[in-house]
This record gives C-alpha cells, structure tokens and sequence, in this order.
C-alpha cells in the first residue's frame, strides 16, 4: 500500500463534503423540467426540444430559477418523447417542440396542467397528472432504475448528489476484498447476462487464482434484437456502472478493466468516455483512489458487435482484437481470460447492482426477489402490448403482472398468444403459463430462458411457426460457424420450416425437427448453439397444433405464411366500389356480373392491400 495513503477516515470525508455542497440539487421543492434524452425519446423529437425549453426560460428569465435536465432513459418508451415536470412528478407523454412554450407558461410558471399531454390509463380512461400514479411504473420497483429521473448522465455532481460514489468510498475505507466477495455472495447476485451464475462466486474464483495480473471486463455489447436494457443504463446512469466496475476490481485484485462496448452505441459510447474522464479527474480512477493505495484504470473497447460475443470467451477474443469466436471450457475466464490471465466477466446490469447491494447491504437487498435470486430484474417489455419500455421488477414476479399489469394487456383488443423471454435463444411460453415466475430455474423448466432480459409479447395474429423461422435465421447469420452441429444442424433446421411455411411439409418433418434440435442443443460447444433449439422445441411443446395445421391442412391459423391462406371477398359485404380493384398491383381483383368483386387467387400476392383499404370489411383472410 502506498506510504503517502491518507487515513480511512479521510476517504469517505472527500465525497461527503462535496455531497455536502451539491444538497441543493436534491431540493424536492425545486423547479425542474426533465426531459429523456435516451436514444428512443430522441429520435421521436426530444433533441428539437430541448433547444425551445432552453429559448423559452431565456425568454421569461427562469434559466436560473429552473433546472432543465436531460436523463437517460424514463421507461415508457412507447409514448416519448416523455417530460416531467417538478415538484409533483407531472407527466407529459408525445411532447413535441410546440409544446415547449406552453409547459413553461401553464405548468412551470402557473402550476397548471395541459389535459392533452396527460397519460390516460386504458382501463378506465381517466387522465393521470403524477408519474408516481401510471400504472406503468406504480407496479414496478424501480431500484436500479430510480435515480434516472433526477440525473444528468454527463454530470459526475449529479451521480455524487444522489450518493454516487459512497459505496466505492465504504469499500476502500472499511472493507476487506473478502468481505465485498462475501457481501455479493450473501446478496445473492446472480449475472445478469443471462447465465445467471452467482457474482460472488465468480469474483472468489478470480481472485484465488495464481498471479498478481488479472482483468475485469465489462460486457455491454447486448446483442439481443429488441433489448436495450444495457444500453438504457448506460445512457441514464454511466456512473454507477463505473462505480460497480471499481468496486469489483478491488475485490479481486485487478489493476485494469475494459468496457466492451458496441459501436451501434454512439450516445451510450459518449456518455461512458465522459464519465470515465469525470471519475479520473476527481481522483475514482487511476492510482491511488480516494488516497486508498489502490491502483485501477478503465479502457473502452469499441466493437462492430455480434450476438456470438455473448459468450464469455467469445467476448475475450473479441476485446483482445480477434474474431469473436467461443473456446472450449475449461479452463474458465477466472483462471484463463483477457490476454491470458484471470478475468472477470459481468455485463452491465450486473454492474449496477453492485453499489446498490454495498449501501442498502446484502440482507436488505436480498429481501427483495426470491431465495435463489436476489434482487430485481430489468426487462425490455415489446412487441403487441399497450405499454412497452423499460420495466424493472423482482424476482419472482409473474408474466401476468408484468404483460397485463405494468404492460396494460394486450393492444387493440385482440388476444394474447404468447410471450417469448430471453431474446433469440429463449422460448415461446403460451397463455397457460402467464402466471409463472419469473426467475432463472422456473423459466428454464418451462423450456425457456431468463438471458439478458427481453420479452416479446405475441397476439392472435402472430404465426409461432414463422416466428421460431426467424429467430433461427438470426442465430443461423449469427452463429461463429466453428461448431458443425451448430453451423450444419441450425441450416438444417431451416429448410424445415422452409418446407413446413410453404405447404410443403410433412408430419414426419416435425419428428425431423425436434430430433435435430435436441442434437444441436446436446452438441454444440457454446451458448449459441445450446439455446439455438429453445424457439423450435418451446413452440413444438406448446403449440403443437399450430405446427399441425401447416403440416397438415395447409393452412397458416394466424394468415402469416402467404403461400398458406389466400384472400377473398365477401359478396354480401361488398358494396361494390371498386377501391379494391384500383389498388392492385397484381391485377387479381374483378368486377364481376352481379356488381360486386371477386379475387382471382391464382394472380393474387397475397400483400394486404384490399384488406387494409376496404371500408366495408368484406375482405375474409384464411
């Protein structure tokens, strides 16, 4: 340790004072306007909002007076732009620049509200004022996600105001690496990139291996199509995991990290270089931190991002310069890792947690979740429910309360199908299993996973056949290649469902199907290959019958599979005025004698188009 350290007292002493002097920013009473400048919010316009907030307070003298604030992401994706206002949480969703002079005018200056920016609940349709009273986030628990509302990502004041930075001063200050290593352990911190293996387990491998040289590294490459729970907390909150990182380092010895992060990611990559630089600046990174004796640095890896790097050796390669590619375990990432030594590999979410379990302590924090899996878990609500975003809930809550309750049902009426957890490798779980658990054993029981955390809402209108099609195709472009069960079997698997979606398959295809799945699962080297088979053999388990109709009859239930279901029209309904006609393309559709109009199926491309512009309805898809 260095001679010249500072005493353990004087370590949490550097962050309380300047705590100390940033309390006004935790001012309840405070006039704030905060506007998400996550990446969602931004491309629907809150970039152009900002600017005329900024013109207006100018304008009417309130700069000052009036704190704008740019967050990360707020959660309620599916109607951003999203503003509120404070004090009193009011929620503004669809802001767009207009509206900037008008929220200042009535809301800021006049405590008014503006009835047509308001959330209205589907349930009842009454409009709700407060954040805290949307259903959307009233059934969350939102420990992970609660300060994003109140920080600026690019200010490091803002992270220490809100008690950013006290769990790595306690840790430097008052606890042994064992102790942190025991405190994750009896938190009962699971990874978060979708292995679930226990954190403290880990960090203890790590840390009792041989040498002095050892890595942490930071997974926020999140390739899961529809996810972007990494990336949200990057946007919002790159502080803390920053300050999550440290604090792993320290446990197990590490003197260097790498954040690997993917290029896709421009405002998630900028906001982290600026905290890093933040955090060197006041001392959090770089040697002898907080006067501790403790050296460790943080370098930012830039990759072109690929599914396949999900896999903990797959990320190795590919941070060290090379193809992205899985070896064969062992030995492990805690004993052989980055450049050859131990390595510690978490993904973000993990991260994050880390401060949170410090602070609150583990027994606090494991009373959240179940006994196997402390804590709460973000997931990405999307796909045929009325509120999607961002949602984080504990352990153990169940698919119904998430889909139904914080996500509202099912959007214009129709009826839930199914829900597909875990991103490409996870399965197709049906309406009968609405009231598991969420959680890492009761998830893989039902043939599917927890991965990183996306969820994927189906309605009546989704073919599962079609959409097991194209997860496999994904992972079949994603795949590394270097395992013939996975590069061949998947293939394989593919021109299956290409004969079952076209009218040509047969009942022994799917015995074919499910028997090349299980060997692709049974064969392969790495997590790719694995769980390449949940989406196939889930949808076989619970939709069987589905499988059958288009196997079978020919026929697609759903109307997805164009070679499978033909359009017609209904001589009863039609009123006989010809839109529908002067609309195709293909020329398919007659007039016939009797004034109404028919489709010819044999010219017919099967592309909706009558359907879609039909007033009277009469188009019958089957």
């Amino acid at each position: 340790m260095n001679t010249n350290t500072r005493s353990k007292l004087a370590i949490p002493d550097d962050l309380t004072k300047r705590r100390e002097m940033l309390k006004d920013r935790l001012d309840p009473k405070k006039q704030r306007i905060v506007v998400c400048g996550d990446t969602g919010c931004t491309v629907c316009g809150s970039r152009e909002l900002v600017p005329v907030i900024e013109k207006v307070l100018q304008e009417r003298g309130l700069a000052k007076k009036v704190e704008l604030k740019i967050a990360g992401c707020l959660g309620f994706c599916e109607n951003g732009p999203l503003v509120l206002v404070f004090p009193g949480a009011v929620f503004y969703q669809q802001v767009q620049a207009e509206d900037a002079e008008e929220i200042v005018e009535k809301t800021v200056l006049q405590g008014e509200i503006i009835e047509r920016l308001l959330y209205t609940d589907s349930a009842d349709g009454r409009k709700i004022t407060c954040a805290y009273d949307i259903p959307f986030y009233k059934l969350q628990k939102r420990v992970l996600l609660e300060t994003g509302w109140y920080i600026d990502p690019l200010d490091i004041d803002d992270y220490i105001a809100h008690g950013g930075y006290a769990a790595l001063a306690k840790v430097l200050g008052e606890m042994t690496p064992e102790g942190v290593i025991a405190e994750m352990k009896k938190a009962g911190l699971r990874g978060r990139g979708g292995a679930g293996f226990p954190t403290g387990l880990k960090w203890e491998f790590c840390r009792a291996s041989a040498g002095d040289e050892k890595y942490i590294l930071c997974n926020a490459d999140e390739g899961d199509p529809g996810a972007f729970m990494d990336r949200s907390l990057l946007e919002g909150n790159p502080h803390a995991v920053l300050e999550g990182i440290i604090i792993s380092a320290y446990a197990v010895g590490a003197k260097e990290g790498i954040i690997y992060i993917r290029i896709e990611y421009p405002t998630a990559v900028l906001k982290i270089e600026q905290a890093v630089r933040q955090a060197r600046e006041l001392g959090l990174l770089g040697r002898d931190i907080l006067g501790s004796g403790f050296d460790f640095e943080v370098a930012i890896s830039k990759g072109a991002g690929a599914f396949v790097c999900g896999e903990e050796t797959a990320l190795i390669r590919a941070a060290e310069g090379k193809v992205g590619e899985p070896r064969q375990k062992p030995p492990y990432p805690a004993d052989v890792g980055f450049g050859g030594k131990p390595t510690v590999i978490n993904n973000v979410e993990t991260f994050v947690n880390v401060p949170l379990i410090i602070n609150r302590g583990a027994a606090a924090y494991h009373e959240i979740g179940t006994e196997s899996s402390g804590g709460t878990k973000i997931f990405c609500l999307v796909g045929k429910v009325k509120n999607s975003g961002l949602v984080e809930v504990p352990f153990g809550t169940t698919l119904r309360q998430i889909i139904f309750g914080i996500g509202g049902g099912i959007k214009n009426g129709k009826r839930f199908k199914a829900v597909q957890t875990g991103g490409p490798s996870g399965g197709c779980l049906p309406e009968e299993m609405l009231d598991l658990k969420v959680d890492f054993k009761d998830l893989a029981q039902a043939g599917s996973i927890m991965g990183s955390g996306g969820m994927i809402v189906m309605d009546e209108d989704t073919c599962v056949v079609d959409v097991a099609r194209y997860f496999l195709q994904f992972l079949k472009s994603e795949s590394c290649g270097k395992c013939f069960s996975c590069r061949v079997g998947i293939q394989r698997m593919l021109e299956i469902y290409e004969r079952i979606t076209t009218g040509a398959g047969s009942i022994e295809d799917l015995d074919l199907l499910e028997e090349l799945a299980v060997t692709v699962k049974d064969a392969s080297m790495c997590g790719l290959g694995q769980t390449s088979a949940n989406p196939v053999l889930s949808t076989l388990r619970y939709f069987r019958e589905e499988y059958l109709a288009h196997v079978r009859d020919k026929r697609c239930p759903a109307g997805v599979c164009r070679p499978l279901f033909r359009y017609s029209i209904d001589k009863e309904l039609c009123i006989g005025c010809g839109s529908c006609a002067e609309q195709c393309q293909a020329e398919a559709i007659v007039e016939t004698e009797e004034g109404s109009y028919s489709i010819n199926p044999e010219l017919c491309t099967r592309c909706g188009v009558c359907m879609e512009i039909c007033v009277a309805d009469a188009i019958i898809k089957g």
